[in-house]
């Protein structure tokens, strides 16, 4: 592995395993709350020019406009970030500070979904199996699922519930499926069993959430607005210990460049059976979070298969503001991509920003499809969306 200042710019064949690390990540302590302060945009840049490659010939190694363009956008945003960008096709990485361990949160909703269907591959699991959702499954944050509860519950199956957690990034649902898939020990031993790499699988999403906080959970706090009020009563250098802890060692890290490695084996098939694998990358497809994230920076014809991810905020710093997926050209060649944006107090138009330049470079290094050089320009995010 090559690094020059923190940069990343890896270049191998497809068929090649990533190598396991043991370097812990480390994020400087965020100071007691600042008066507030206006977000400093991105530096603003000239797009890389489009490579025009011969009909039929394929570049054999990272195009170096992209790489430029990903440390430039690495360097110039204020925070801390992780970028991956790997071809699905050729196998060559480049990034900016890839090999760190960032903060996953929802991301981590790919991994339950991956052990589940590998489950499914392996007739240990059934996605068609019933299941009902009670006030005693609520957990925290994000639950869509709790409006569709009736007085008995909501009556459905672990395939449904799989599809909320993945297009809706339902907190609630993921965990049940999770339990069902074998709980975290079980995604643990996916990740090993299959060499992900640097990723890491955290305890669910109460004792995730709450150990952030500085708390231990109750199961009174899913309910009644129950967790935020708790929350809001821990004193503010607890909750400052408790996430300087999080952010040096996050419980749910993983590195850009393992999350765009492990990406590209799904879309080439390599992780889950043939079904499998075209029902997880569907739903990646249906999701409706983040539209102004990676998709923001999508051009006409480029189809989006991805996973959001946002952390909590604190003192004004947001955490784990994530997008990672596989970005595929109206030609068929796919790239994955990852922006963790482990902590920043950017704004949320500044790191949207950020994740549609990503897209952006990426599309512009990709300069042919067919005998028509690629434009850049954003595409109409789906409607209905939320930003999770």
């Amino acid at each position: 592995m090559g690094h020059l200042g923190g940069i990343i710019v890896r270049q191998r064949r497809w068929t090649a395993m990533l190598a396991m690390t043991a370097t812990a990540a480390c994020v400087a302590p965020a100071p007691p709350p600042p008066p507030a302060a206006a977000a400093r945009p991105p530096a603003q840049a000239s797009a890389p020019s489009i490579r025009q490659l011969p009909p039929g010939q394929v570049a054999s190694h990272a195009p170096s406009s992209l790489e430029r363009r990903i440390v430039e956008l690495g360097r110039s945003f204020s925070g801390s970030v992780g970028i991956a960008v790997r071809d699905v096709s050729d196998g060559w990485t480049v990034g900016y500070n890839a090999d760190r361990p960032m903060p996953q949160q929802s991301v981590s909703k790919l991994w339950v979904a991956m052990t589940a269907l590998d489950a499914v591959d392996r007739g240990g699991l059934s996605l068609q199996e019933p299941v009902t959702v009670t006030r005693d499954n609520l957990t925290v944050f994000h639950q869509p699922v709790r409006a569709m509860m009736g007085p008995n519950g909501y009556a459905t199956s672990y395939g449904e519930l799989m599809r909320i957690a993945m297009t809706q990034s339902d907190n609630t649902c993921n965990d049940m499926v999770l339990r069902r898939a074998g709980g975290p020990t079980a995604v643990r031993s996916m990740i090993e069993r299959k060499g992900l790499g640097r990723i890491a699988f955290g305890p669910g999403e109460t004792l995730l959430q709450s150990g952030i906080a500085g708390m231990t959970w109750r199961p009174e706090y899913a309910h009644n607005n129950g967790f935020r009020t708790a929350r809001a009563a821990i004193p503010y250098a607890q909750r400052q210990a408790a996430m300087d802890r999080y952010l040096a060692d996050p419980m749910d890290g993983a590195s850009a460049e393992a999350i765009a490695g492990a990406l590209a084996r799904l879309q080439r098939g390599e992780l889950l059976s043939p079904a499998s694998t075209s029902r997880l990358l569907g739903l990646m497809r249906q999701s409706r979070t983040g539209p102004q994230r990676l998709r923001g920076g999508l051009a006409p014809g480029w189809v989006l298969a991805h996973k959001t991810g946002t952390g909590q905020d604190f003192a004004g710093l947001s955490t784990g503001y994530n997008d990672v997926g596989v970005i595929t050209a109206p030609d068929g060649r796919s790239y994955a991509v990852a922006v963790m944006i482990a902590s920043t107090r950017q704004s949320i138009p500044a790191r949207q920003q950020l994740m549609n330049e990503v897209v952006r470079a990426v599309i512009a290094s990709h300069g042919w499809n067919g005998r028509t050089p690629v434009m850049v320009s954003s595409a109409t995010p789906p409607a209905g969306g939320i930003d999770q």
